[in-house]
């Protein structure tokens, strides 16, 4: 199976490393979602629930996103990197917690290879997401490398 698929809006730029911690009454430490992580939360499982597949995917995935920021002060050619934040890897947790919420796949530890870039772009932001099995693909190692 293989998803292909393009969320046409603005990445969002807060990510799941923005969890906030407290300390409750009876000094237990409790992680939260302060608002601006729950509206892009929201935002991506509103993007993301009319492209997921019917049954989650089973087996070892690859998920290969990338990142389109827009670049309306035009200081950057069209298609360059993005080398500021945020970072990939947190992009790709937030993403990766929604795409599991909305049964994409059973577990997020399905995702053996994980491929993210991030771009500024002059039109369309937006992110495009591409997830195919690795199933019956060269293991490392049997492929003669």
């Amino acid at each position: 199976m293989e998803l292909k698929f393009f969320l046409p809006m603005n990445p969002p730029r807060t990510t799941a490393q923005q969890k906030r911690v407290v300390v409750s009454k009876s000094g237990k430490q409790v992680r939260y979602e302060g608002d601006a992580l729950k509206d892009a939360h929201a935002k991506l499982r509103a993007y993301l629930a009319p492209h997921r597949p019917n049954e989650p995917m089973d087996g070892a995935l690859c998920l290969h996103v990338k990142w389109l920021f827009p670049d309306a002060s035009r200081a950057h050619a069209n298609g360059e990197y993005k080398t500021t934040r945020p970072d990939t890897d947190n992009l790709q947790k937030l993403l990766k917690d929604v795409m599991t919420e909305c049964h994409y796949w059973h577990d997020d530890a399905q995702v053996a290879c994980d491929i993210a870039e991030k771009f500024w772009v002059r039109q369309r932001p937006g992110i495009y997401v591409e997830v195919y099995s690795l199933e019956g693909m060269d293991k490392a190692g049997e492929d003669g490398r």
